[in-house]
């Protein structure tokens, strides 16, 4: 448990928030924003772990995730042409999955941020190594 501690702690430091969901640790924080008149949306990371003390190993996974509010104008579902709209993108949780690095890519044309997901990555990875733990990345979300 020493190691899920590290963990936590290093995703505490950037600053993420933390939850725990059955084992299930997920670490979210703001990369970027883009504050538009009335509009705002979102760039947040999200990493999700689960610690495995039988096998002696970590299933890893992260992802970009857009969100945003404010109002619209002229909408097809505002029957009145204004009105409030709220959105949320999951890129990697819907039929299209795809790597953070491809989500990097496309969302790296709509805003302005100098993250650097790779970094985080290989921090765990070096941490889970240390401990005699085996990474195990993968793309797909981990789940309950």
């Amino acid at each position: 448990m020493q190691l899920q501690e590290e963990i936590i702690q290093y995703f505490r430091s950037l600053p993420a928030e933390v939850t725990d969901k059955k084992g299930l640790f997920s670490a979210e924080y703001v990369v970027a924003e883009r504050k538009t008149f009335l509009s705002r949306k979102k760039l947040s990371y999200i990493a999700q772990f689960r610690v495995d003390e039988k096998t002696r190993e970590i299933r890893f996974t992260e992802m970009l995730k857009e969100t945003g509010f404010g109002f619209s104008g002229g909408d097809i579902e505002s029957s009145t042409g204004f009105g409030i709209k709220r959105e949320t993108y999951k890129m990697g949780m819907g039929p299209r999955e795809g790597s953070i690095e491809e989500q990097s890519t496309l969302f790296g044309r709509k805003y302005s941020y100098t993250f650097d997901y790779k970094t985080i990555r290989c921090a765990i990875e070096q941490k889970v190594q240390v401990a005699g733990f085996v990474f195990k990345y993968q793309i797909t979300p981990l789940g309950l």
